[in-house]
């Protein structure tokens, strides 16, 4: 059996694995308005919502930075694909169940984000310790089904809604749970090897403690920060710029963000033995600035819907190639490495987003000033991978 064949299994689990994390991202912003409407939770709660899955990742995050080696990679995602599947099933329980049903959606955003910051910190390093040549291409490939996940989950909502009406959202989260129970039966049996042998990777002491770490967090706040600024709010950017309806701006805007993502990792994953990956990220940072310009400074509308379309293509490859990079430079960082990145990518994820719409709300709710001002995050990205390329551009000796 070649090597391919014998962690093929492993690959679906994973890849599962960030279609499971896609769910759980995207799926309850599309009831925030059933939620106001069918249990009369306020917009000023409804905004807790996303708040408690990004800082519960967070928490995820940092745990995992001393625990998961302990516990064993095979426990914890498994626990992730549970974690979320019960999640999503109490999410469609709970409100039912509780005398305040905002609680019990809570319970179950706190749930399944334990299983989203999970999969985020141990689905990366488990393909890396898979004896594949190709890592580069391997994790943008990963990466995608992310993007995938998106998409589905999109349009296979929206098309729900549409044939059996939104009054029947618990029959469509019972469904999206199937996803993650299924897949923890995967994980059970799929090969799983270890990133570095006990003992040999890096501790978080030693890794906070090199300045090219540093570096390398800092590259992946901005490609979080770059990636999340504009696919937040890429569904009001096109609604307050095209005047279209929500439906037509969740289609025009984050979905189609995704689709152009999406298929920059499957683009990447296929060239990326011919492509060199710091001047490959660098050059969509610089596509970046030009699709963030685009949107907050074009005066007209199909120019700044194609700057929001396009920024898809160029972040693709960010968040997975900054991960690519920190493995290269830092070979030894092990579980610990991968937390703090996924920790750093949740902190842009998170701070971006808040950024873009305070900015947006002190300019009178010109959401293109935010924007404009989001341009600083696919700069500082350019400047640190210009620094990685003169100052670290051989593999750190551990």
């Amino acid at each position: 059996m070649t090597e391919k064949q014998k962690y093929r299994k492993t690959l679906l689990a994973c890849y599962l694995g960030f279609v499971t994390q896609a769910i759980s991202a995207n799926f309850a912003p599309l009831l925030f308005l059933t939620f106001k409407n069918t249990y009369g939770i306020g917009l000023e709660k409804i905004a807790l919502i996303p708040f408690t899955f990004f800082l519960t990742q967070l928490l995820i995050d940092l745990a995992a930075t001393k625990y998961a080696d302990k516990i064993g990679y095979r426990i914890c995602v498994v626990a992730s694909q549970v974690l979320s599947a019960t999640g999503l099933l109490l999410m469609a329980i709970l409100p039912e169940l509780l005398p305040v049903p905002f609680i019990g959606i809570l319970i179950a955003v706190v749930l399944y984000a334990m299983g989203s910051g999970l999969v985020e910190v141990l689905v990366s390093p488990i393909v890396e310790a898979c004896p594949f040549e190709n890592k580069d291409g391997m994790m943008s490939l990963l990466h995608s089904f992310y993007c995938w996940g998106s998409v589905g989950v999109i349009l296979g909502s929206t098309l729900f809604f549409s044939l059996f009406g939104i009054e029947n959202w618990k029959v469509l989260t019972v469904i999206w749970a199937i996803v993650p129970f299924c897949n923890a039966f995967n994980f059970v049996t799929c090969p799983i090897e270890r990133l570095t042998e006990d003992g040999e990777g890096m501790s978080p002491g030693q890794l906070l403690r090199l300045p090219l770490f540093w570096l390398l967090i800092l590259l992946m706040v901005c490609s979080g920060a770059s990636e999340i600024s504009m696919s937040q709010w890429a569904s009001a950017f096109t609604e307050s710029t095209l005047g279209v309806s929500k439906t037509v701006g969740d289609l025009a805007g984050p979905c189609l963000f995704a689709v152009f993502m999406g298929t920059s990792r499957v683009a990447y994953g296929k060239m990326s033995k011919k492509l060199d990956l710091v001047r490959t990220m660098t050059v969509c940072g610089l596509l970046c600035v030009v699709c963030y310009l685009m949107a907050s400074l074009s005066t007209l509308p199909i120019l700044g819907l194609a700057g929001c379309a396009f920024c898809g293509i160029a972040v693709g490859i960010m968040w997975p190639g900054s991960i690519s990079i920190s493995s290269q430079k830092c070979p030894k960082g092990g579980t610990a490495m991968f937390a703090f990145l996924a920790l750093a990518g949740d902190l842009g994820a998170t701070i971006s987003p808040t950024i873009v719409g305070n900015i947006s709300n002190l300019a009178g709710g010109n959401l293109k000033t935010g924007l404009f001002v989001a341009t600083i995050f696919p700069l500082i990205l350019i400047l640190c991978l210009v620094i990685l390329r003169q100052k670290f551009d051989k593999a750190s000796d551990q």
